[in-house]
């Protein structure tokens, strides 16, 4: 049974029939002359055919050997095509990355990363997905995801996680509120209050109890928003004050026509973290590091002074 046709073979083909000289093709692919010879007689044993005619004008390509040529080319030239795709998606120039992402943070964060991953990394390929943060890291344990755009913590030996920046988390009200004339809001100004905040699937539900408890507020047990702009409204209505991210307020809330009013909370030391997590087996993450370096450019440029990048 004839041996099986190597890429190494046609490599040394092509070679000789550019070259048409034994030697020459040797000395271009760096080996010996017999070595050289080896090779082609074991593509033609596994082809079945002879290639070259050997005679003392150097090699000759039979008639069966130029089409054995043409194809050889096309074989060689697809697979450089086929090195240089995953070379180039593994360092993160090229591909297809799946990214999870709160939807507390997704909407108002993302469309600057992937205006700027467009015109960086033109090749990549971003599929986004959005879902509560507890629902993400389930679905980026199955593989699901690649990556996670989401809120800090996330406490898993399976994960790789790298912070971006921290987000202040500011205090809004309904405009009737006996609060809304604030400039700042303390701890003192949240005692008592009735707090409404996300459902437990979402980090910020937990950080909203602890600081609840914290300053003596009362956590509306009868409601749970299963979104941001639920929580707006239901503050516009004065059913309770919450907690919106700055991003968020920065993007859906005016200063001075807005439903609600917003007020710094602890000088704006009442912060998120939010960051970035992958399998720690991935084999994505130098594509990753590639897009965290687009993630942090973002936040340092174009919310500067609205967010604190972290080391």
């Amino acid at each position: 049974m004839p041996n099986s046709l190597t890429f190494k073979q046609l490599t040394y083909f092509v070679a000789l029939a550019e070259t048409r000289h034994y030697r020459k093709a040797a000395d271009r692919i760096g080996i010996s002359q017999p070595s050289l010879s080896q090779q082609i007689v074991g593509l033609e044993a596994s082809l079945g055919v002879d290639l070259v005619e050997r005679g003392r004008r150097g090699a000759v390509l039979t008639p069966c050997g130029r089409e054995v040529l043409v194809q050889a080319k096309k074989i060689l030239e697809e697979t450089s095509v086929l090195r240089t795709l995953v070379e180039t998606t593994r360092k993160g120039t090229s591909g297809t990355i799946r990214l999870g992402s709160s939807p507390t943070i997704g909407p108002y964060f993302m469309p600057y990363v992937l205006r700027q991953l467009e015109q960086s990394h033109p090749s990549l390929n971003v599929v986004l997905q959005e879902a509560a943060p507890m629902v993400l890291q389930d679905e980026l344990f199955e593989g699901k995801h690649d990556l996670l755009l989401t809120q800090l913590p996330i406490r898993s030996a399976d994960f790789e996680v790298k912070r971006l920046f921290r987000e202040p988390l500011q205090l809004a009200l309904s405009r009737a509120h006996p609060l809304a004339g604030l400039s700042v809001a303390d701890d003192l100004d949240l005692k008592g209050q009735n707090i409404l905040t996300l459902s437990r699937s979402y980090l910020l539900h937990d950080q909203t109890v602890a600081l609840s408890q914290e300053v003596g507020a009362r956590l509306r047990q009868d409601y749970e928003g299963t979104s941001l702009d639920a929580l707006r409204r239901m503050t516009a209505l004065n059913m309770g004050v919450t907690f919106l991210p700055s991003l968020y307020v920065h993007s859906e809330i005016s200063s001075k026509s807005g439903d609600v009013v917003v007020l710094p909370v602890r000088k704006n030391r009442f912060t998120r973290s939010i960051g970035l997590a992958w399998r720690r087996n991935s084999l994505h993450s130098e594509v990753i590091e590639s897009v965290a370096v687009v993630f942090r450019e973002v936040a340092s440029e174009r919310f500067k002074g609205l967010v604190t990048v972290e080391a």
